[in-house]
């Protein structure tokens, strides 16, 4: 190798290694470095904040951005330790309306789902059948139903966003076998959330498990961006390949929000042009967190009992 050759191959150096062309990138990307920061370093181009948002539309957040995500984080598992202390048989769906959206109002947030392209209500709670976006009313939660309570609250202009599903008094086989799977759904596509995996690879890993258990996986909706608005990019899909979609790097905040269908992954709407119900009137339950891609890995913004 000539000095040049070499002058081009070693380019900078970071906590005193030296960083070169084809190794992988210190911004955790998992590209080279020289098809991700190299160009910034070195004066030229766009830096990845500019990449990202040019190419993919993701606008990566900074330390202050995450921290105010997280104090809406933590707002969210108030709401969901709330609702928890309150589900139980008997009690009528648009109590805990009521319920969040006065927490919400009492802690300085607003409700994002209020009026949120037409939605009447504080938050989703979707029973048995109902996968999401269920409108709360009159109707009554009864012994043994499954009671998906999902939340999104906006604090100092901050979104964050999460979800359970609970067991209304003694749970059935099929209710503890839905709400276990989902549950685990969550937590095996949270481990896959790190910089240099791709948005496929959580997916992959969700399908995978679910499939294994005999459930199936919703398509058509999926996690997303959050943050500075309600839903940003990326898609987060809950089914794919692996080493598919877009390479997660620090600063994406987005959700993990799988719903695993006992039966098959087919739905339908209802007639109120928001509840998602299977098909085959199969048990469907869901679990979210809203997460943030780190230079180590990944850190719930979110974070309650798994």
């Amino acid at each position: 190798m000539t000095g040049e050759e070499r002058r081009k191959e070693v380019l900078l150096k970071r906590d005193g290694r030296r960083v070169r062309r084809n190794d992988p990138c210190p911004c955790g990307s998992g590209l080279k470095y020289k098809k991700c920061c190299m160009s910034a370093d070195s004066g030229q181009g766009k830096s990845i904040e500019e990449r990202y948002l040019k190419e993919h539309r993701i606008r990566l957040k900074g330390k202050g951005d995450v921290e105010g995500i997280r104090k809406a984080g933590n707002l969210a598992v108030e709401l969901l330790l709330l609702v928890e202390k309150h589900i139980r048989p008997g009690v009528i769906t648009d109590e805990i309306n009521t319920l969040i959206h006065e927490f919400t109002v009492k802690n300085g947030a607003i409700p994002a789902p209020l009026n949120y392209r037409g939605f009447p209500k504080s938050v989703c709670v979707s029973i048995n059948e109902e996968i999401c976006h269920g409108i709360p009313g009159n109707r009554v939660i009864h012994e043994g139903d499954i009671v998906n309570v999902d939340v999104t609250p906006i604090l100092n202009g901050y979104y964050a966003d999460a979800s359970k599903t609970f067991f209304a008094g003694e749970p059935g086989p099929d209710a503890l076998k839905i709400v276990t799977v989902a549950r685990e759904c969550l937590k095996r596509g949270m481990t896959m959330a790190r910089p240099g995996n791709r948005i496929g690879d959580i997916g992959w890993a969700i399908q995978t498990y679910a499939e294994s258990q005999g459930c199936s996986v919703v398509r058509e909706f999926v996690g997303h961006g959050v943050g500075f608005d309600f839903h940003e990019p990326p898609q987060v899909p809950h089914y794919g390949q692996k080493g598919k979609g877009v390479v997660l790097v620090p600063g994406m905040v987005f959700t993990i929000e799988p719903m695993i269908n006992l039966g098959k992954k087919d739905l339908h709407i209802l007639a109120d042009n928001w509840t998602a119900v299977t098909d085959d009137h199969s048990l469907s339950a869901q679990f979210e967190q809203t997460v943030l891609i780190t230079e180590e890995g990944l850190e719930s913004l979110t974070p309650f009992d798994l």
